[in-house]
């Protein structure tokens, strides 16, 4: 079963995603465990401090090593194999290939996510890869974290279910995007299915979403 933890403050963000759609299929299919760390637990002192300022000045708080040590090596404890990411925007950028590497290799995973101004230098000792979802900043690691994870389960054998629900998707090559689907009603408010959807002829259907495909991905990129 792959191991899915995540060093949090605020577990109830990511415990609210982890009890829905896939991700609890996942979990009650016995795929994945996905569990939650409380850092404050590992706090120093009676007050349970994961915080200080930073050395040298500056506004912001930064998370301290020793809180954020204490509860990777509680983590590494339930999952001895796991590798360490933190959640960063210095990390390599997060893309659907990595995702489809990582739901194949049985390695468990834990999640260091990130508070405030960040977190103290020394705790990469124990990093093994840094991730970033983009070139913006949030307030916490919860959300990619939780990005990561959903895009790396559903492509886990049995997850999805139907065989060719992962791979017929955008990014499945690397670039290139899905092509435009409809359902019921075949017109709604003036707007029709394209006849070639309802034609039964195979090879144009194929033919006619190739090139819907490549028009998107050529649009979006134009765009980028």
């Amino acid at each position: 079963m792959r191991k899915f933890q995540v060093i949090t403050l605020f577990p109830e963000m990511v415990e609210g995603v982890f009890s829905t759609s896939m991700l609890w299929k996942a979990q009650k299919e016995g795929i994945v465990q996905l569990t939650t760390v409380q850092l404050r637990d590992f706090g120093l002192g009676p007050r349970h401090q994961v915080d200080d300022t930073p050395y040298g000045g500056g506004d912001g708080m930064l998370l301290m090593v020793e809180p954020l040590w204490r509860a990777v090596r509680y983590a590494k404890s339930q999952d001895p194999q796991a590798m360490v990411v933190l959640t960063s925007p210095r990390g390599q950028r997060w893309h659907q290939a990595m995702a489809r590497q990582h739901a194949a290799d049985s390695r468990g995973i834990i999640f260091i996510c990130g508070r405030y101004e960040g977190v103290d230098e020394r705790i990469l000792a124990v990093v093994d890869e840094q991730w970033s979802i983009g070139d913006f900043v949030l307030t916490g690691g919860e959300l990619p974290a939780m990005t990561m994870i959903d895009s790396i389960v559903r492509l886990i054998p049995g997850v999805l279910g139907g065989e060719l629900s992962a791979q017929i998707e955008s990014f499945t090559d690397g670039s290139t995007l899905e092509y435009p689907q409809y359902t019921r009603p075949e017109e709604f408010q003036g707007m029709r299915v394209p006849s070639v959807l309802l034609s039964g002829h195979h090879a144009r259907i194929a033919e006619w979403r190739h090139q819907q495909s490549q028009r998107l991905t050529k649009k979006n990129t134009s765009q980028a």
